[in-house]
């Protein structure tokens, strides 16, 4: 059995964790980084890179003292390495690195999206593989055909904006705050679906790209008016935004629902996996539910807990490098 520290600091979220033989999470640490980028609308990478320096050290301490673990019982020390914010994921390697050579233990190297994909396993305890992947979140919503966790083909790719960066752009045109995701989901809740009829971009009939741009647009001038940018909010109620948050949401749901199940159909596939961190969206995964209820296709969604970028998703998946002999050398590399 492979016990191994993950270490992940891709983006806004720093964080590390503990796995036992791939699927028996020991730990859980993750330090957020909202309250310093909330008065900026976004993630500014140089405060990124500055917060995960000062945090890292507390946080796989902590995540090595929840698991009972210590640097004589670790296997392996795994790392996020790409994709990311390329300040943030220096900061991850070379912490990884110097306590894999400190320790004398190997280095594995782990694509954080490919972990997403894959991170709905934790909580099933066994592989669900093949299966489509939907991995959607602030930086990334792709869709993947996991044969196997060394066999992660991607099939779909947003060609603009993610579904997440979406959701923080309308969340900052409507002046809701920062992160966008759970606060769109929230207003949502007590508005119409269906008050305002917003474009659902599908890119041609096959296609299982996506495209979140046009809608962002299409909510700002829905705000402002037609070519305007500025002076509309004051003119809104609450159930005004109420009622365009929920059809926002609904047309990004019916989107990645609808190209998740092309996906099914194309691969031939019966399972879905969902990961990443607008897969804690409650109308995702509800209409997900419902859609693949229908065709008869088994839906594992990832928990919450694993939702967001996390350091237990990067130890699990980086277990099965291990077991397949994938280490990598000092010379490893972030690459954004």
């Amino acid at each position: 059995m492979a016990l191994i520290l993950g270490i992940e600091t891709s983006c806004d979220e720093t964080s590390a964790g503990v796995v036992a033989d791939g699927y028996d999470v020991r730990s859980n640490v993750v330090a957020t980084q909202f309250d310093l980028h909330a008065k900026f609308g976004g993630i500014v990478p140089e405060i990124a890179s500055r917060a995960h320096i000062e945090q890292l050290d507390g946080v796989a301490q902590e995540a090595l003292e929840r698991a009972g673990a210590s640097r004589a019982s670790l296997d392996a020390v795994a790392v996020s390495y790409t994709p990311g914010l390329v300040g943030s994921l220096l900061i991850g390697v070379a912490a990884a690195k110097t306590l894999a050579w400190a320790w004398s233990k190997p280095l594995i190297g782990v694509n954080h999206v490919e972990a997403h994909a894959c991170s709905a396993a934790l909580a099933l305890g066994r592989a669900p593989w093949p299966a489509v992947a939907l991995v959607v979140s602030g930086g990334h919503t792709s869709l993947y055909h996991v044969h196997d966790f060394d066999r992660i083909e991607r099939i779909g790719c947003t060609t603009d904006d993610a579904a997440g960066e979406a959701f923080d752009k309308v969340a900052s045109i409507l002046d809701l705050g920062y992160p966008g995701g759970p606060i769109i989901d929230r207003t949502a809740a007590g508005g119409n679906p269906d008050a305002i009829g917003f474009p659902r971009t599908m890119l041609g009939r096959h296609s299982l790209d996506f495209s979140f741009s046009g809608i962002k647009t299409a909510v700002l001038y829905h705000v402002h008016g037609p070519g305007k940018t500025t002076g509309g909010l004051e003119r809104l109620g609450p159930g005004d935004i109420a009622d365009i948050a929920a059809s926002f949401q609904a047309a990004v749901v019916d989107v990645l629902v609808a190209k998740t199940m092309l996906a099914v159909e194309q691969t031939g596939t019966r399972s879905v996996v969902v990961g990443g961190g607008v897969a804690a969206n409650g109308r995702l995964r509800g209409e997900l539910a419902t859609a693949c209820g229908k065709a008869g296709v088994e839906l594992h969604l990832t928990p919450l807990a694993y939702c967001t970028d996390n350091g237990p998703m990067i130890a699990a998946l980086a277990e099965h490098h291990l077991a397949a002999g994938r280490t990598a050398g000092f010379d490893l590399a972030a690459r954004a």
